[in-house]
């Protein structure tokens, strides 16, 4: 669904965001994307929607050259930023703007989300609170129905029942045939739902797979002690939680935050483990 081959991408010359980037997206997943400040999570996602060119390979998007922008393939993907302006009109006349450029846009879902999030139409949208914004357009988002919905740090913004909310629509919006990137550090608010996980770093990508596959590759233990077999310890209530190459076969769940800082600190080891043949 989303293919890039050896992909090259510079905001200036000779400071390469992407040199030769290579990935695969398919559809019926919610990928979680992960890496540090300034890899280029955002450019990834504008990219994919045509909103950057890359300077040289290939970006697909549904068999589309996603710098071409053709109609046929932006009525298939909602991008909600992490930061936005919202014009000074009311809900019901933003509908009327943008809603006709998604085939599939779903009125009563629209109004279900609305509802459940609290949202009134007595105001103009510049008005809400930066909470208030959030939550219409990720009702907006989902309401459009389209097959690729990419959001960026969706949960910023939102107070701690509005996260549990928007878990509960997004889960319950997709299907096998939808693909979401969620694009965010806060993967607490997400753990439960990212799968797979992708992580980026400078001109690579260290990891793109289920948490199926990573857990049968690492394990994440709590020990008393720091383990010398680690790739990663952290301090913990009664020792320190490790994560380690799973060379027995343990059973064990994935904590994200753990898995982000142990490849970040051994990225020569997960190009080994996970992505080189």
């Amino acid at each position: 669904m989303i293919n890039i081959q050896d992909l090259n991408f510079h905001y200036k010359a000779n400071q390469p965001v992407y040199s030769g980037l290579n990935l695969e997206l398919h559809k019926g997943n919610i990928y979680g994307l992960l890496g540090e400040n300034g890899v280029g999570k955002t450019t990834l996602l504008k990219l994919i929607s045509g909103l950057l060119f890359p300077t040289k390979g290939q970006c697909s998007t549904f068999d589309f050259e996603a710098k071409k922008r053709y109609p046929e393939m932006l009525e298939k993907i909602y991008f909600l930023p992490e930061t936005y302006t919202l014009p000074k009109i009311k809900m019901s006349e933003y509908v009327k703007l943008y809603a006709s450029f998604y085939p599939k846009f779903d009125h009563n879902k629209l109004a279900e989300y609305v509802n459940i999030f609290g949202l009134s139409n007595t105001k103009k949208l510049s008005e809400f609170s930066h909470g208030q914004q959030k939550k219409w357009l990720l009702s907006f988002g989902l309401a459009t129905n389209t097959e690729l919905l990419m959001m960026d740090e969706p949960t910023n913004g939102l107070d701690i029942p509005s996260k549990g909310l928007f878990r509960q629509l997004l889960a319950g919006a997709m299907d096998d045939q939808k693909t979401i990137i969620i694009s965010t550090h806060q993967v607490r608010d997400l753990e439960n739902l990212i799968d797979p996980i992708i992580i980026l770093e400078y001109n690579q990508v260290l990891l793109n797979h289920s948490i199926d596959e990573i857990s049968q590759k690492l394990k994440f233990v709590l020990r008393e002690n720091q383990s010398q077999n680690a790739l990663y310890t952290e301090p913990a209530m009664g020792g320190f939680w490790c994560v380690e190459p799973n060379s027995d076969s343990v059973e064990s769940k994935v904590n994200i935050e753990l898995l982000f800082n142990a490849a970040v600190n051994n990225k020569e080891f997960f190009l080994k483990l996970f992505i080189q043949k």
